[in-house]
Formats: C-alpha cells, sequence, structure tokens
C-alpha cells in the first residue's frame, strides 16, 4: 500500500491577518486529513513542528515515499499585501507524477473554492520540497492568509480542505476514498485457508499479505463490501464477509 511524506507548514512566523499562524492552520488541516488516509490504506509520516523545510526534505529523502505533499498558504509580497487571492499548486517541471498529483488537488479545490478560476498549477524550481525531494512532490498553497477574505475562507474550511485533499490523493492512487470511523477489532473467521488482503478493493488486485483464520484483525474502514484493514503491520483491503466485528 502506498505511504506519503505529510509535510504541513513549518513556518510559524507567519501570521494570519486575523490571528494565528501558518504552521497552526496547516497542521489542523493534517490533522483532519490523518483520519481519511487511514480509512482508504494509505500510510504516512508526518514531520513535526519543531522541524523546518530543510529537515522536512531531509527525513523524506531518508524513506520511500510515493508522494511527498506539503501543505501551505500564502502571502502575497509586502507592495500587494492582502490584494492577492486564490490558490496554487506547484510541481517540479521535470516531474509527470508530480503534475499529476498537483492537477488532480487542484481539481478538487476548485469544487470548494470560491473563486475557482484562481485555483492554479504552477510549476516551480525555486521550493525546494518540490524541487528538492526525491519523491514526487506537490505543494499546496490552499489561499492567501494575508487576505482577510481567503484567511477566513481557510478558518471556515479546514474539513473540506482535508476531504479535498484526500479526494485527490486516493485518486492519485488509484483507491476509493473511504470516509473515516473509528478503527476497529475484528476476527478473521474463513472457512478454510486464510484471508487475502489485496492492494485495492479488488479480486484480481495483487495479495499484500494473508490473515489467519481466528486472528485478529484491525479494520479502518469500509466501503463497498471490503474493509480497510491493519494486520501485522499489512495494510490493504479485504473481503468484508469473512471479518467479523464486535456488534456483528
Amino acid at each position: 500500500m502506498p505511504i506519503i511524506y505529510l509535510s504541513p507548514s513549518t513556518q510559524e512566523w507567519n501570521p494570519y491577518v486575523d490571528g494565528g499562524t501558518e504552521e497552526y492552520y496547516m497542521n489542523l488541516v493534517a490533522d483532519a486529513l490523518e483520519p481519511y488516509l487511514l480509512a482508504s490504506g494509505i500510510r504516512w509520516v508526518r514531520n513535526t513542528p519543531e522541524m523546518t523545510a530543510a529537515s522536512s526534505i531531509r527525513q523524506s529523502n531518508q524513506g520511500q515515499y510515493a508522494l511527498h505533499l506539503a501543505l501551505h498558504s500564502n502571502a502575497a509580497p509586502e507592495l500587494e499585501s492582502g490584494l492577492r487571492q486564490g490558490a496554487e499548486v506547484y510541481y517540479s517541471p521535470g516531474s509527470q507524477q508530480g503534475l499529476w498529483a498537483a492537477q488532480l488537488i487542484a481539481q478538487e479545490l476548485q469544487e470548494i473554492y470560491p473563486y475557482p478560476w484562481l485555483v492554479r498549477v504552477l510549476p516551480t524550481t525555486s521550493l525546494g520540497e518540490v524541487s528538492k525531494t526525491k519523491a514526487p512532490a506537490v505543494l499546496v498553497e490552499f489561499a492567501y492568509h494575508d487576505n482577510p477574505e481567503d484567511a477566513a475562507w481557510i478558518r471556515a474550511n479546514i474539513s473540506q480542505m482535508a476531504e479535498a485533499v484526500a479526494r485527490a490523493v486516493t485518486r492519485y492512487f488509484g483507491l476509493p476514498l473511504v470516509q473515516p470511523q473509528p478503527p476497529r477489532q475484528g476476527m478473521v473467521q474463513v472457512q478454510g485457508g486464510a484471508l487475502n488482503i489485496r492492494q485495492k478493493p479488488d479480486r484480481s488486485s495483487p495479495v499484500v499479505a494473508r490473515a489467519q483464520n481466528h486472528t485478529p484483525i484491525t479494520v479502518n474502514g469500509q466501503w463497498q463490501g471490503w474493509d480497510t484493514v491493519n494486520y501485522r503491520g499489512k495494510v490493504g483491503f479485504a473481503d468484508g464477509r469473512y471479518i467479523r466485528l464486535p456488534e456483528e
């Protein structure tokens, strides 16, 4: 199953026009995004507020990630402070996968941002979290935090922003977006053999693990008869008919 590097802004010195900081609000978005990733079978490693962009890049490059996802909000140059609006999604011009991820995120943001024509996909070679990462990368600037209307939009739409990004990321990996639910402990119940855990909710999808009968398994989400599961550290999708949950 895919694993991403999740990198909300560490820029606590970037204030919002009416209070709060970029670091604070982007970490709220990351907090709201994580349950969608968990339910949809996507694993992640996340930076911490004590880190910097440089140390986030180093940590990302030390792993094998399918996507580096940086979450930010924007500010205009001093002479235009408060005048700009819109969302910008950046990618490296040499990365087709980065471009595809950026386009998917922009499409989803256009559905929730009040001025969809101001949502843009832009190449860059100057942003390190896009140009210096080993994994395909996107950096999302959700809106301008020095603009009162944009800053208010961010505050009011944390959960919607997280769901939009989750929808784009699941599309990127060819997975369904599974609605979050509290993880539950289930029990494998098959007639014989073992329960196949697959990369995707499809019986032709590759098997990533086999769960033995009468062994515990964690269910993180449910989608069209499939359960998103974690079995001894292996994450994937299993036929929900063969997992007994406590209330069943």
